[in-house]
């Protein structure tokens, strides 16, 4: 039954407290922060709403509630693969707590996102997920002015005031490239996503180009390329560098997709990775497993870093203390397109 009015809503709880043999008030408190009431009490509720067929009307749960327990999320893009699985898991999250979530993409424009945001609050939602901490100084100024909590996603940055969980991605990046270095490349290149608007590709090469300084190792323009996140970009990028008469030994690349379109590119080519060329990823999607060679790479747990955006957002609106600045390990996974580079190159 579709309730929708006060009256029809209270006869409803009542309907489901009586099924479920308990107070209307345990429903109550059921439906607007299922977190107050024990799992097993909240299974009871459940199967006789279900059993009812009854549909919360949401207009009065946010009457009594004051919040819509809807959460919006904004992306740069949906193409991207690990933006997809982390959705997911944020919205899986969402859905065990009560919580809906709406999303909408960006496209890497700071405009776009500030009009998306507005378009959030206008309809009600409780606090934002953002990706990464690059904004429009107009988005921070309207989640203040409308008290919208809000958590940057996919960083780590303790040094800055915004509530952020996700990976150093300088740090990951160092790791990467100092991998290779450690196999004894000295000639290494990098191909690395559009830094405009995105500082996480921008973290990642940071991280890249401070591993090699340590060494003393020179990175001249040409074996640094920036490519959108397509397999076709990522091909042009590899033949830029696998056809320069000085070429690289090694390419460190700021996302898993970019370092596939090497790996295709180098086999089109006839080169043997990792024999003549060593590829390094970042991310570790499914497909890096699998792949032959399989890919060495960054491993981000990108459903757990999600899932806690989740988890502080819904915390903080329940008014629990909370991690504001939290890291998520990441790990090099070790794979077959890496080794040491061949001696008449090194």
């Amino acid at each position: 039954m579709r309730l929708t009015n006060t009256k029809s809503v209270k006869q409803g709880i009542r309907a489901v407290a009586a099924r479920a043999g308990v107070s209307t008030a345990s429903v109550s408190r059921a439906l607007n922060n299922p977190d107050a009431v024990s799992p097993s009490l909240r299974a009871r509720i459940e199967q006789a709403i279900e059993a009812l067929g009854y549909i919360p009307h949401a207009p009065a749960r946010i009457l009594s509630s004051r919040r819509s327990r809807t959460l919006g999320a904004i992306v740069p893009t949906i193409d991207n693969t690990m933006f997809a699985r982390g959705i997911a898991s944020l919205q899986q999250y969402l859905s065990s707590v009560g919580y809906m979530l709406f999303l909408t993409t960006s496209g890497y424009d700071l405009d776009v996102e500030l009009q998306q945001a507005r378009n959030l609050i206008s309809r009600g939602v409780d606090g934002l997920v953002l990706r990464g901490d690059c904004h429009h100084d107009g988005l921070r100024k309207l989640l203040a002015d409308n008290a919208v909590p809000f958590i940057n996603v996919g960083i780590y940055q303790p040094d800055r005031p915004y509530p952020c969980v996700g990976t150093n991605n300088e740090a990951a990046a160092h790791r990467a490239a100092a991998h290779v270095i450690e196999l004894g490349h000295r000639r290494i290149g990098i191909v690395s996503a559009l830094q405009r608007n995105n500082d996480r590709a921008s973290a990642r090469v940071a991280g890249f180009r401070r591993a090699l300084a340590e060494r003393g190792l020179e990175l001249p323009p040409q074996w640094h390329v920036e490519v959108p996140y397509t397999l076709d970009d990522a091909r042009e990028a590899a033949r830029h560098l696998l056809n320069l008469k000085d070429r690289p030994t090694a390419v460190v690349c700021g996302n898993d997709v970019i370092a596939y379109g090497v790996l295709l590119e180098a086999e089109r080519d006839g080169f043997s990775v990792p024999r003549d060329l060593s590829v390094v990823g970042f991310d570790d999607l499914d497909w890096s497993r699998h792949l032959r060679p399989s890919l060495t790479t960054i491993h981000v747990p990108t459903g757990e870093t999600w899932q806690r955006a989740g988890e502080y957002l819904v915390r903080s609106l329940a008014g629990e203390q909370t991690i504001m600045h939290r890291e998520i390990d990441f790990s090099l996974v070790v794979r077959e397109s890496t080794a040491p580079p061949p001696k008449s190159l090194k």
